[in-house]
């Protein structure tokens, strides 16, 4: 493979790892590395919510040593080497594209892409000896945050024709899973309140799904807007020589919509 400025990369790791390398390096393991490596992943999401490039290429570069780190160490155990990895993936891409890199015709839309892309990999698991009808929905990764792994299954579904025909009665749904939390409320039950706010969340996020918008994405500009807008209710406190300990609901309320974007009014 054609390694470029990978080669100096892994050249830096192999003496990392080597007798005279960092301690540190030396004894970090698959299992030591994880929290590393799913922390770098959410660092380098988080430079693509904020539009921020610069910080992108600088966390893209981040999870590539992750990557680059644990090839290394499984070089060393004798199970495979980076361009092993890199070659897996080239591979994969050339086989599941044979619109694009070989004789069929091409994909008419995003729909058609995917299609052969789940048909591939059906006759893929079926040459493995695997079942290749086995339901989809247990490939979905069982360490994805909750709300992801949400989306990531009612689209599964969804692919299956199992989905809401629109998002207005997926709205529907939503509407209707709140009003089974209300009845949970009144009911005072909280094994019964826990299901149902799940289904409320599960069915949010299918919602999203519908609407084609990301729910991880949207939660956590969700979470930015709150923060924002809290520091400025608590600015606007300050300036009045208040704490929130000391307000009521109501004037909390009234000092809530004073915000507009985390910026308090000016009196």
């Amino acid at each position: 493979m054609n390694q470029g400025a990978i080669g100096p990369l892994l050249e830096i790791m192999a003496r990392l790892r080597s007798p005279d390398g960092c301690p540190w390096d030396r004894e970090q393991t698959p299992a030591s590395l994880r929290t590393y490596l799913l922390e770098e992943a959410y660092e380098a999401a988080e430079a693509i919510d904020a539009g921020d490039w610069e910080h992108l290429r600088e966390e893209l570069g981040d999870l590539l040593l992750q990557i680059v780190f644990l090839a290394r160490i499984a070089e060393e155990e004798g199970r495979f080497a980076f361009d092993d990895v890199a070659r897996t993936i080239a591979d994969k891409l050339l086989r599941r594209h044979p619109h694009v890199f070989g004789a069929e015709p091409a994909a008419e839309d995003p729909a058609q892409a995917w299609g052969r892309w789940e048909a591939i990999k059906s006759e893929e698991r079926r040459a493995r000896g695997e079942d290749a009808d086995a339901s989809r929905i247990p490939h979905v990764p069982a360490h994805l945050p909750a709300l992801l792994a949400a989306h990531r299954l009612a689209d599964k579904a969804a692919r299956a024709g199992f989905a809401w025909p629109s998002p207005a009665e997926a709205l529907e749904k939503v509407r209707e899973e709140a009003e089974e939390v209300g009845q949970a409320l009144a009911e005072g039950e909280p094994d019964a309140l826990s299901e149902e706010i799940g289904d409320l969340l599960f069915a949010a996020a299918s919602l999203a799904r519908q609407a084609d918008v990301d729910p991880e994405a949207a939660l956590a500009a969700a979470n930015r807007k709150f923060v924002s807008r809290f520091q400025g209710v608590e600015a606007l406190a300050r300036s009045r020589g208040q704490s929130l300990e000391q307000l009521d609901p109501a004037s909390l309320d009234a000092l809530w919509r004073r915000t507009s974007g985390g910026y308090p009014d000016q009196d």
